[in-house]
């Protein structure tokens, strides 16, 4: 059937209406109505209900508007001469772009930077390219670009506190910015409240927006780290070794270590000098939004107990949930587990469930290991909740709430070469629970945590991807999704300790992996080929990671369930 309309008045009288949401707010577009809505469908006309931190990201005209509006055109205008003082584009007339050539939409953002604590720091103007517009194929071709694990990190974090590094962060001015556009010509339409009538950009740097601009800083940021002699680590990308200075990368944001500050100060001086546009900030106490507290020291001023928080997340969480009269939980989840609910009753909140569980994953994913199972949960329902779904995400905020203050301790012991696994799995926790018609109703699930130097590196809670026909294949399922894991780790923690010299390394490198079933125990623990003969039908499986454990040194030792960590990764627990 072919509808034509001419408004959106028509579109939402027609009998599409009951499809079609419309917000209009803030809206940019002055064209025709019908434009936007069937052929190049504006991001201002498809705002969803976030709800996420809304006030610190507001659009241009709640920007140029509201009470701060000159705190943000002057963050406007900063960004334009920044933009222009690098030589960023050229000024051309529309009519000497080629023909067929599209000219890319820009679009403002603004933010309110807050420190982890949620104190606003500044206030930030970028101009960004419509990059959902590029074509791939004709505008870009390779995006992809790696940041860094948060497992580095927090080896870096323990191996700072073992050996009393000094530490320092940076921020890269206008990251993206610094890479040049080669291969492509890019145009981008004047930037709203800067336009100039029958002008338009051409392009010569990677805007924010654009599908390469990622890849193409990273690259140029690898160059610049290998011609300080940086290396670049085989284990993580984003880890680069030097002779003095250990430094980590995400997206625009470094860290470095040194046993002197003093190298960190010359390494980015000489980085400066090749380019890259460093801002140095303080320690590492403000790394993405982590705080980092020193509450132990010893003689010396080392420290030796710190605690990782992101209670500024915590309380936007809470905020965005509702919660800031409401009463507390003691438990992230209820022991029961969280179901599909196709036929409980629909959503009745104001939030947008995807938006406050993105904010939970990187909570969970960063200092709070104890909601990574609540939260996997809810993810998995995120695109399709119902209300038990919404009830289940206020727990967790109220459970939030009571242990607002709180957050992941680390208190290593001497031997950053000492690293612990503990597997375990729950298997069919939701038979019985679930539809008998839901594949899932019948999956087990994973959960793990490995440490190092008695601290939390890595951790995981999640369905595992096939049916297990016994309790001891969940469990060997778990054990080599831990494995996975926990042999990069290995060979990390290797290169490192050699590159502070502390060895031999093959001789106190101690790894232990904790299991608690017996059955999966005795299958660990027996060389390839052989197998049990209730293993017989998925052994073949299990080959690549036995023979790496025998390899590698590894002792797969049992641990009574009472003493296994990896248990509140695969269930809700009591109060």
């Amino acid at each position: 059937m072919l509808l034509e309309v001419d408004t959106i008045e028509d579109l939402m009288n027609s009998p599409l209406s009951e499809f079609i949401t419309l917000a209009v707010n803030e809206c940019i577009y002055s064209g025709p109505q019908i434009t936007p809505v069937c052929q190049d469908v504006s991001p201002a006309f498809l705002n969803a209900k976030t709800g996420i931190s809304r006030e610190d990201n507001p659009g241009w005209h709640e920007a140029m508007s509201g009470d701060e509006a000159p705190q943000y055109w002057e963050a406007a205008k900063k960004e334009i001469a920044t933009l222009e003082a690098i030589n960023a584009w050229d000024v051309v007339n529309i009519s000497s772009v080629p023909k067929g050539q599209r000219i890319l939409k820009s679009l403002w953002t603004f933010k309110r930077k807050r420190s982890p604590s949620g104190v606003i720091k500044k206030w930030k103007g970028r101009l960004t390219a419509r990059g959902d517009m590029q074509v791939e194929g004709v505008d870009f071709n390779e995006v992809w670009a790696p940041v860094c694990s948060w497992s580095t990190v927090r080896m870096m974090f323990t191996l700072q506190m073992v050996l009393g590094l000094a530490s320092s962060s940076a921020d890269v001015t206008c990251a993206f910015l610094h890479a040049p556009i080669d291969d492509e010509e890019v145009y981008l339409e004047m930037p709203r409240g800067f336009e100039q009538p029958g002008k338009c950009l051409k392009l010569k740097k990677s805007l924010y927006g654009l599908r390469q601009s990622p890849r193409n800083f990273f690259l140029y940021l690898a160059q610049r780290m290998e011609e300080c002699e940086m290396r670049q680590s085989k284990h993580d990308p984003c880890l680069f070794i030097g002779d003095k200075v250990i430094a980590v990368c995400y997206v625009d944001d470094l860290l470095f270590w040194a046993k002197d500050p003093k190298d960190i100060t010359e390494l980015m001086v000489e980085l400066r000098k090749k380019g890259l546009d460093l801002e140095k900030e303080d320690d590492c106490a403000g790394f993405l939004g982590v705080d980092v507290k020193v509450l132990e020291s010893d003689e010396n001023g080392r420290a030796t107990k710190i605690e990782l928080t992101q209670s500024g997340l915590i309380d936007r969480i809470i905020e965005n949930l509702g919660l800031n009269s409401a009463n507390v939980k003691h438990t992230p989840s209820k022991c029961e587990p969280l179901t599909r609910d196709d036929d409980g009753e629909p959503c009745q909140e104001d939030f947008n469930v995807a938006a406050v569980v993105g904010q939970l994953l990187y909570l969970a994913g960063h200092t709070r290991p104890d909601l990574a199972y609540s939260v996997n949960c809810v993810a998995r329902y995120m695109f399709c909740p119902k209300r038990s779904h919404e009830l289940a995400l206020k727990q967790i905020g109220r459970y939030l709430k009571a242990t607002r203050g709180k957050g992941m301790i680390i208190t290593p012991s001497d031997n950053i070469l000492s690293i612990e696994a503990f597997p375990d799995a729950d298997f069919g926790g939701l038979y019985g629970h679930e539809r008998g018609d839901d594949p899932a109703c019948v999956k087990s699930r994973t959960g793990f945590v490995i440490l190092a130097a008695n601290c939390p590196i890595l951790w995981k809670s999640q369905l595992q991807s096939k049916t297990a026909l016994s309790t001891m294949e969940a469990e060997i399922s778990a054990l080599a999704h831990c494995c996975k894991e926990l042999f990069p780790l290995i060979d990390l923690a290797k290169s490192l300790a050699a590159h502070f010299k502390l060895e031999p390394v093959e001789s106190t490198m101690s790894v232990t992996i904790h299991e608690d079933n017996a059955a999966a125990l005795i299958l660990g623990n027996t060389l390839p080929p052989g197998y049990t003969p209730r293993s017989k039908f998925f052994h073949l499986e299990t080959i690549w990671f036995r023979e790496e454990i025998a390899r590698r040194g590894i002792n797969l030792v049992k641990v009574d369930t009472k003493e296994q960590l990896g248990d509140i990764f695969t269930k809700g627990l009591t109060q």
